[in-house]
């Protein structure tokens, strides 16, 4: 279930004027163990403040979309996915340049979204936040110290293989997809091939030996797992 806390969902606001599309997202974010809280206009969505993440459409009746996101910005620092039926690269390129950490185009599936969110939250820390250390098995990866070490013994990576590790150690066992990885250690607007990620991962599965196991999850992207 995702977590804001040690047993606490995260508090979803779903600022959106349909009611059929809200009332959709409000049941498919609670399956999917989420707890969301659907408002229709951007007054109410400042007073459903604090939040742990926002979805936000821009088509509101009472303000700009994209003016209510600079008033969220001042006053939370919870995630924004814009939604929105605006779908022009201009309209995109602008709410990306508004600070939003993700922009999906109505219609749209649910499971895409959630999976959208998934994402954003990896990149923010949601799974774990504040821990220095992890392990994953012989795996031991130190935030502060940059230092990744198996049974005991430090292995030397390269900034970009330390990123790529620490991020996929952050949901072991789950499936972490090329664009998420490339968007986590290269940053969501660096525009290339996918193909340099399998470069770097072969790279870390030959420093890290046969004791830690990126698996590559054909046509998704990679997971890691403890072999033993």
């Amino acid at each position: 279930m995702p977590a804001s806390g040690q047993n606490c969902p995260v508090r979803v606001l779903v600022v959106e004027d349909d009611r059929a599309i809200a009332t959709a997202l409000h049941r498919a974010l609670e399956r999917e163990g989420y707890s969301p809280v659907t408002v229709g206009t951007a007054a109410d969505a400042l007073n459903a403040l604090p939040v742990d993440f926002i979805l936000l459409d821009l088509g509101l009746p009472d303000r700009d979309g994209a003016e209510l996101f600079s008033r969220l910005r001042e006053v939370s620092s919870a995630p924004v996915i814009i939604v929105t039926a605006r779908g022009t690269e201009e309209d995109r390129v602008a709410g990306l340049n508004l600070g939003a950490d993700d922009y999906v185009v109505k219609p749209f599936g649910v499971r895409e979204l959630v999976a959208r969110m998934n994402a954003v939250l990896r990149r923010a820390g949601g799974r774990d936040p504040g821990a220095a250390e992890q392990r994953v098995g012989a795996l031991e990866i130190d935030r502060r110290a940059h230092v990744v070490r198996v049974d005991g013994t430090e292995v030397t990576c390269t900034p970009k293989e330390f990123d790529i590790v620490e991020f996929l150690a952050r949901d072991p066992g789950s499936v972490i997809t090329r664009q998420e990885l490339l968007d986590a250690v290269w940053g969501a607007n660096w525009y290339g091939s996918t193909k340099m990620i399998d470069v770097h991962v072969a790279a870390l599965r030959k420093k890290l030996g046969d004791a830690v196991a990126i698996e590559t999850v054909r046509g998704v992207g990679f997971r890691l797992v403890d072999p033993r």
